[in-house]
C-alpha cells in the first residue's frame, strides 16, 4: 500500500509541475514526509497528511478519490469520508500504546491481574431499567422491565459496557479496590478491536473539574489538548480537533475519581453529567456517590456496579506466585505459605481484611515478595497491629522506603539507575502530595506557593538575569566600567518591574496557570495559526515596550548625557525626558510588532505529539527555543534600527539634541533583542516558569530536588507514580492522603556534610 501510494503522489505531483519542495511549501507537509512516501520508507500516512497533500496539489472536490483509496484502500461505503476519520483513529492509536504502558509499568501482568469482581448494586443508585434499555426494548411496561445481569470479573468489563443499550455505567469500589486497574482494562479491552465508528475511550480524572466554572464538553476538549497539544488544530468546523471529537460523540470519556471531586462540587457535577447524554464510565467510592445521589439523583440511563472483595482463594493463587524462584521446580515452602494458612484460620483477622483490595495486596507483594529480607509472618503479629488501620499505615509507611532502597541493577534505559535516599525522597514526595491536587503537572508544581511570592520572585529572577547578561555585553562592547554598572543596574531594575508587571497582568490578577503552549512555532512553510490574538499582544508589548523604554531613556540615556556633558539638573530632567519619551515609543513599537510577530508564526503541533510529561516538557521547551530565535532578532533589529531612525528624524526638533550613533543604535539592538527575549521565556512561558520555580527556587528553598525531571521520572520507574497523559499522578489516591499528612511531621532531611535544615511550608 505505501508503495503504491508514493507512485500515485508522485505522479500527481509531475502532472501538477511541481517540485517536492513547492509541494511543501504548498501543504505544509515536511519534504522529509514527502520524500518518505514517495519512496515507500513511510507507511501508513495519516488521514489529515493525505488531505493537506490533496490541498497543495490543487486537486478539485472529486480527484482526491485516488489519493485516498491509494492510501487506506479503496472505500466499498457510499458515505464520503468522515474528515473526523483520521485524527480519532490516531488517537485510539495514542491512548492503546499509553495504557499498555502504563500496564507494563505498573506490572498488572505479573504474573496476571489480581481478579476484580463485581455485582450489580441495589435498585436505589441505578435509573430506571426502561431507561437505560431504551432504545434496545422500546415500548417495553416501564415498570415491569427486566433488570440485565451486570455481574463479571476484570476481563469482561468491555462486554459488559457494550451489553449496556445506553452505554452508561457507573463503577463504584472503596479505596483502593481496583477502579483504576479496571478502567486501564477496559480501555484497552475496548479499543481491540475497535470498530471504526465507536468512540474512543479516553480516561479524564474527574476530580480536577470544576463544573461551575467550565462545561464538561469544554473540559473534556482542554484536557484532550492538554495530553495532545496537536488536537488544538483546527478541526473541519473550525473548532479545534479535540472539540470535534467531543462534540461528534467521538470520545468515550472514562472519568476517573468522582469521589476526589469538593463535595460542593458533587451535585453541580453530578446534573452536569445529567445533561450530557452520552455514552460514559464513571468511577467513585459508593459513599460520596451515594451522598451525591441522594441530593439530585441518579446517573441518567446509567446502570452501575460495584467491586467486590478480593478472597483467600484469590490470595492464595497469586501472592506466592510473586516472589522470586529459587531452588529449583520444587523449591522450599513459599515464604506466603504460613500467612495463607493462618489467614485461612483467621479469616476474621487485621491482615485478612486488609488484603480483600487489590491495592493493599500490591504494597504488600512491593514490600515483603520483592524485597528478600522482609518475611511477611511479621504482619501475622497482632501486638503489633492489633487493628485494620495500623496494618494499613504500617504498609503504606514502609512502601516508599522500600521502593527507595539502594539497588545495583540497571534502569531501563540501560544505564545505572540513580538512587535517591529514602527519606529525602520521602520529604519530596510529601511536599508533591500536599499540592492539593490529583494532577502533578510540572507547569503546575509551583502552586504551593501564594501568587505574590511567584510573582515576585519571577520579577527579581528576570531582573537578575537580565542585569548580569546586560553587564557582560556592555563591557564586551567596550563600555566603561561605571557606565556599564549604571546600565546594568537600571535595566535589572526596569527589566524586573516590566516583566513582573506583565506577568502579574498576563496571570495573577486574573488568578491564572501559566499553561504550556499548545502551539509550535513554523519560520519556514504555510503555518496554520490556531488563533491568532493580535489585540491583546498589541497592547501587552506595547505597554511593556512603552514603560521600560521610557524609564531606560530617562534614568540612563538621558542622566548618562547629562553627566558626560556636566550640565545642570534643569538642562539634565530636560535630556531624561526627551530621552523617556524617544525611547519609550521605539522600545512599545518594537515590543508590539515582536509579540505580534510571534503569534503570525504560530502552528499547530503534530496529532500524535506529546502525550507524556517529558514529550510536552522537551516539546515546549522547543518551543520557547524557537521563540527566543524570533524574538531576539526581530526585537534587536526594531529597536537598533528603529533607535536610529527615530532619533534622526527627530533631532534637533522639538525634543532638543539628541545624541545617538548607528554603532550605539546597533548594539542595543543586539543587546535589547537577547535580554527582552530571556524576558519573555522566563515571565510569560510555562517552560520559564518551570525553570525559575520548579528547578531553581523550589529547589533552592528545599522542597524539591534539583534533579527534578530525573526524580519525577524515577519515581514513576519505581511505581510511586504513575503518567495520566501529560501529567503525573500519585499511585492511588490513599498514598497521596497517607503522604500529604506525615510530611509536616518530618523535618527536611540532613544535607551533605551533616547539616540540617527546618522543614520548608509552601506559602
Amino acid at each position: 500500500m505505501a508503495d503504491e501510494f508514493g507512485k500515485v503522489l508522485r505522479r500527481l505531483r509531475e502532472r501538477a509541475g511541481m517540485t517536492q519542495e513547492r509541494l511543501a511549501e504548498a501543504s505544509g507537509v515536511s519534504v522529509a514526509t514527502i520524500r518518505r512516501l514517495e519512496t515507500g520508507r513511510a507507511s501508513n500516512p495519516r488521514m489529515n497528511t493525505v488531505q493537506d497533500l490533496a490541498d497543495g496539489l490543487g486537486l478539485g472536490p472529486e480527484e482526491p478519490t485516488e489519493l485516498l483509496e491509494a492510501a487506506f484502500g479503496k472505500n466499498d461505503d457510499p458515505r464520503p469520508p468522515d474528515p473526523l476519520d483520521g485524527p480519532a483513529e490516531q488517537l485510539a492509536n495514542l491512548v492503546a500504546a499509553r495504557w499498555r504502558r502504563e500496564e507494563e509499568q505498573r506490572r498488572v501482568q505479573d504474573p496476571f491481574p489480581l481478579q476484580v469482581r463485581w455485582k450489580t448494586v441495589p435498585e436505589s443508585l441505578i435509573d430506571h431499567w426502561a431507561t437505560i434499555l431504551r432504545p434496545a426494548k422500546a415500548g417495553t411496561d416501564p415498570l415491569n422491565t427486566d433488570p440485565l445481569d451486570l455481574d463479571g470479573r476484570l476481563e469482561q468489563i468491555a462486554a459488559v459496557f457494550r451489553k449496556i443499550p445506553s452505554r452508561r455505567l457507573v463503577v463504584l469500589g472503596k479505596a483502593g479496590s481496583g477502579k483504576t486497574i479496571l478502567t486501564l482494562r477496559f480501555v484497552l479491552d475496548y479499543l481491540t478491536p475497535r470498530d471504526p465508528a465507536d468512540p474512543v475511550p479516553v480516561i479524564f480524572s474527574i476530580g480536577a473539574w470544576n463544573p461551575t466554572a467550565i462545561t464538561l464538553r469544554d473540559w473534556l476538549a482542554d484536557r484532550l489538548t492538554r495530553d495532545h497539544p496537536g488536537y488544538a488544530a483546527p478541526g473541519p468546523g473550525g473548532e479545534s480537533l479535540a472539540t470535534a471529537l467531543v462534540e461528534s460523540g467521538r470520545v468515550l470519556p472514562v472519568l476517573d475519581g468522582f469521589d476526589e471531586m469538593a463535595r460542593g462540587l458533587r451535585r453541580p457535577a453530578l446534573e452536569a453529567l445529567n445533561a450530557f447524554r452520552q455514552p460514559l464510565l464513571l468511577t467513585s467510592r459508593p459513599d460520596e456517590y451515594t451522598a451525591a445521589v441522594a441530593e439530585t439523583d441518579v446517573l441518567t440511563a446509567a446502570a452501575a456496579i460495584e467491586l467486590t472483595d478480593l478472597t483467600l482463594d484469590d490470595l492464595a493463587a497469586y501472592l506466592p506466585l510473586t516472589t522470586r524462584k529459587t531452588g529449583g521446580a520444587k523449591s522450599a515452602k513459599n515464604v506466603w505459605s504460613p500467612v495463607l494458612t493462618a489467614l485461612r484460620k483467621q479469616p476474621s483477622s487485621p491482615l485478612a481484611t486488609v488484603l480483600k483490595t487489590p491495592l493493599m495486596v500490591s504494597l504488600a507483594r512491593t514490600i515483603y515478595s520483592d524485597t528478600p529480607d522482609h518475611d511477611p509472618a511479621d504482619l501475622l503479629k497482632t501486638e503489633h497491629f492489633g487493628s485494620p488501620a495500623e496494618l494499613e499505615d504500617h504498609l503504606l509507611d514502609n512502601f516508599v522506603p522500600v521502593v527507595y532502597r539502594p539497588r545495583h541493577d540497571r534502569s531501563p534505559a540501560g544505564g545505572p539507575r540513580r538512587d535517591f535516599d529514602p527519606e529525602r525522597a520521602r520529604h519530596w514526595l510529601g511536599h508533591l502530595a500536599r499540592l492539593n491536587t490529583s494532577d502533578l503537572a510540572w507547569w503546575r508544581l509551583d502552586s504551593g506557593l501564594r501568587r505574590s511570592t511567584r510573582t515576585l520572585v519571577t520579577a527579581l529572577t528576570t531582573g537578575l538575569v537580565i542585569g548580569l547578561v546586560d553587564f557582560v555585553a556592555s563591557l564586551g562592547f567596550g563600555a566603561v566600567l561605571k557606565y556599564a554598572l549604571m546600565d546594568a543596574t537600571v535595566v535589572a531594575l526596569l527589566s524586573g518591574l516590566v516583566f513582573g508587571l506583565m506577568h502579574w497582568l498576563t496571570f495573577t490578577v486574573k488568578d491564572k496557570q501559566v499553561t504550556p503552549s499548545a502551539v509550535r512555532l513554523s519560520i519556514r512553510g504555510r503555518p496554520a495559526a490556531l488563533h491568532w490574538t493580535a489585540g491583546p499582544r498589541l497592547v501587552l508589548g506595547s505597554l511593556g515596550g512603552l514603560v521600560f523604554g521610557f524609564g531606560y531613556g530617562f534614568l540612563f540615556i538621558g542622566m548618562m548625557n547629562a553627566d558626560i556633558m556636566k550640565v545642570g539638573s534643569t538642562v539634565a530632567l530636560h535630556l531624561g525626558l526627551a530621552n523617556g519619551i524617544v525611547f519609550g515609543l521605539i522600545f512599545s513599537g518594537a515590543a508590539g510588532l515582536t509579540f505580534c510577530l510571534l503569534g503570525l508564526l504560530e502552528t499547530p503541533f503534530d496529532i500524535d505529539s506529546a502525550g507524556d510529561p517529558r514529550s510536552l516538557l522537551n516539546a515546549n521547551r522547543r518551543t520557547v527555543i524557537t521563540q527566543l530565535l524570533v524574538w531576539a532578532p526581530a526585537f534587536g533589529v526594531a529597536v537598533g534600527f528603529g533607535s536610529v531612525a527615530v532619533i534622526g528624524l527627530l533631532q534637533d526638533g522639538p525634543l532638543g539634541s539628541l545624541s545617538w550613533s548607528l554603532r550605539a543604535g546597533l548594539v542595543s539592538g543586539l543587546v535589547s533583542g537577547l535580554c527582552g527575549a530571556l524576558g519573555f521565556a522566563l515571565t510569560l512561558t510555562a517552560w520559564g516558569q518551570w525553570l525559575v520555580l520548579a528547578r531553581i527556587w523550589l529547589p533552592l528553598t528545599g522542597h524539591l530536588p534539583w534533579t527534578l525531571v530525573t526524580f519525577l521520572d524515577d519515581a514513576y520507574r519505581r511505581g510511586v507514580l504513575r503518567q495520566a497523559g501529560a501529567v503525573y499522578q500519585f499511585r492511588h489516591a490513599r498514598l497521596q492522603h497517607h503522604l500529604a499528612q506525615a510530611h509536616p511531621a518530618h523535618s527536611a532531611p540532613e544535607q551533605p556534610g551533616g547539616r540540617s535544615r527546618a522543614p520548608h511550608t509552601p506559602e
